[in-house]
């Protein structure tokens, strides 16, 4: 995972209907914000989301923390 949570992107955040294998741009930007950390990832180095849930991750080990505790919850 690249170390992005002390540097912002440029331009403004994008809003994102995530589907399964893609996404359509409801707002156009330059980038998302992980849901799990809250690190902004840039929208070319987007790979990982929940279309169930809609949300961005910032990368594979992040979805697969949000999958397990999503899964244990009560």
């Amino acid at each position: 995972m690249k170390d992005t949570a002390s540097v912002r992107p440029s331009g403004t955040e994008a809003h994102l209907h995530y589907a399964s294998g893609s996404y359509q741009v409801v707002k156009p930007g330059a980038w998302v914000t992980c849901a799990v950390t809250g690190v902004p990832i840039p929208i070319e180095d987007l790979r990982y989301w929940n279309f169930e849930r809609q949300e961005a991750y910032a990368d594979a080990k992040t979805a697969s923390l949000a999958w397990s505790r999503r899964n244990n919850e009560g």
